[in-house]
């Protein structure tokens, strides 16, 4: 390993293998924030203070990435730092569904409370809403929000038009849940607008609970997925619209997050980490936000669609107001906190992930983990990339080809286009235009084996590859009810 050796405040890494205390950790999920939706990376059009200073007193992550491009599958990869198509959770499981996370699978709440850490979840689950999969079966002891996306209900755009009980035939009513329970069976606009703030209080009394037992806190955003939904102290507030106002409180969130950790004085033992499920739903237009100059959005493998914003703070171990360019992920976070918690990892299974403390701490030498990363979506191989190239694999995306998308909620079509085996050199061309596979055969030759490997183990849908490494989701029986 790398040595760790940075000089840094009053808790410095001083020696070879050395290891800071294991810390509290707080992980901020958002759900489809773009890589250019906060201050720290580019936006100007709305003010996020909180992240600001959360840059400023920590490290932003510039090539930091979700496994994949939507919800319940980014989800799963982020609690078990597997690759979803390893854990068997693609797409986005709708409610009902008779899958999701596996029980035999080891999540980060689980690691942290085998460790004596208390955990909790107020936010989006999203891996089932069958009670088998429910937070407290996975590693949880509190969880209250929604058990999948808000847009999950009878007022989807997609139900337009139909009557009441046809849009329940569509979509059943959002529920709301407090532990495996249902605390409120037919969430409302009105209930919506108030889930930021409520996910917020919640994480902040849990915070001042603990007193000086060590704890794990996931707070995974229902916004700004769409519908979106702002409580009256934002609405109006930004002066960009409703997107802005719903990043606000999001902010807003954040800010109060991290005065409850100074508050109780844990604040120097905390890791946060503060960062996004996959990229913008680009076809809502005004109602959706922005990658930047990264191509396409949620829903493809381009950079734009789970390229994310990420900010890690932890004084005295994360140099304040750095940056890293080195190429790490969302599954990265459950094998560094097993470092630094000294613990052991299931042998009997594979995990994708890596621990990246070198790269949190700025260590000078610390380069990424990933001599590949498998760009999966839904089971397709859409491409392989590496801390500088990226090979796409023939595949069709979807796009909107240079067209605006949908204004106030209302989406607008997508177009299905189709790319071939492309190579792009990411160092110059971050926004993936221009095809330079034939002056790099070598390097096309090399990602193309890594396609194999991992078609090896995953599988791949376009080619009807199986893989020997993939796992079962969980399952229930049609008949089971809960």
């Amino acid at each position: 390993m790398a040595c760790l050796a940075v000089l840094l405040s009053q808790r410095a890494v001083s020696a070879e293998n050395a290891l800071p205390p294991a810390p509290n950790l707080v992980v901020i999920f958002i759900d489809d924030m773009g890589y250019a939706d906060v201050g720290p990376f580019g936006c100007e059009t709305y003010p996020t203070p909180n992240l600001d200073r959360l840059a400023a007193e920590g490290r932003c992550f510039t090539d930091f990435h979700a496994a994949t491009a939507v919800c319940s599958a980014s989800r799963a990869a982020l609690l078990t730092g597997c690759y979803p198509e390893r854990v068997g959770i693609l797409g986005a499981l709708g409610p009902r569904a008779r899958i999701g996370i596996n029980p035999d699978e080891y999540t980060l709440a689980e690691l942290c409370r085998d460790h004596g850490y208390a955990t909790a979840i107020f936010g989006k689950w999203h891996l089932g809403d069958r009670e088998p999969f429910l937070p407290l079966q996975h590693g949880f002891d509190e969880y209250f929000g929604l058990p999948y996306s808000n847009d999950m209900w009878p007022m989807h755009p997609d139900l337009a038009g139909k009557s009441a009980a046809e849009r329940k035939k569509g979509y059943p009513d959002l529920p709301l849940y407090e532990g495996n329970e249902v605390a409120d069976a037919e969430v409302t606009s009105e209930d919506q607008n108030q889930l930021t703030t409520q996910y917020t209080e919640r994480a902040v009394d849990f915070i001042r609970r603990q007193g000086d037992k060590p704890f794990f806190l996931y707070v995974p955003h229902s916004m700004v997925h769409v519908p979106l939904h702002v409580s009256d102290k934002f609405r109006g507030q930004s002066g960009a619209g409703l997107f802005g106002d719903v990043v606000m409180e999001v902010d807003w969130s954040v800010g109060q997050i991290l005065a409850a950790l100074e508050e109780t004085g844990v604040a120097e033992n905390t890791w946060v980490v503060f960062t996004s499920d996959n990229g913008p739903w680009l076809s809502y237009g005004d109602h959706a936000g922005s990658a930047g100059d990264l191509r396409e959005g949620k829903g493809t493998m381009f950079e734009g669609g789970y390229r994310e914003p990420c900010i890690m703070r932890w004084p005295g171990v994360i140099p304040a107001g750095s940056e890293c360019d080195e190429l790490c992920t969302t599954m990265d976070i459950l094998p560094t906190m097993a470092r630094l918690l000294g613990a052991e990892l299931p042998a009997d299974r594979t995990i994708d992930g890596h621990e990246i403390l070198p790269l949190m701490t700025g260590a000078a030498d610390a380069k990424s983990p990933y001599e590949a990363f498998w760009c999966y979506y839904g089971g397709e191989l859409q491409a392989v990339r590496d801390p500088r190239w990226k090979l796409h694999m023939p595949h069709a995306y979807r796009t909107l080809a240079g067209k605006p998308g949908g204004t106030g909620g209302l989406p607008a079509d997508y177009q299905q286009a189709k790319i071939g085996l492309v190579l792009f050199d990411l160092r110059a061309d971050r926004g993936e235009t221009a095809d330079v596979a034939d002056q790099h055969p070598e390097i096309v030759e090399r990602l193309l084996a890594e396609a194999e490997q991992a078609r090896a183990e995953l599988g791949d849908k376009l080619t009807a590859a199986a893989g020997s490494g993939v796992r079962p989701p969980g399952r229930v029986a049609a008949a089971n009810s809960k």
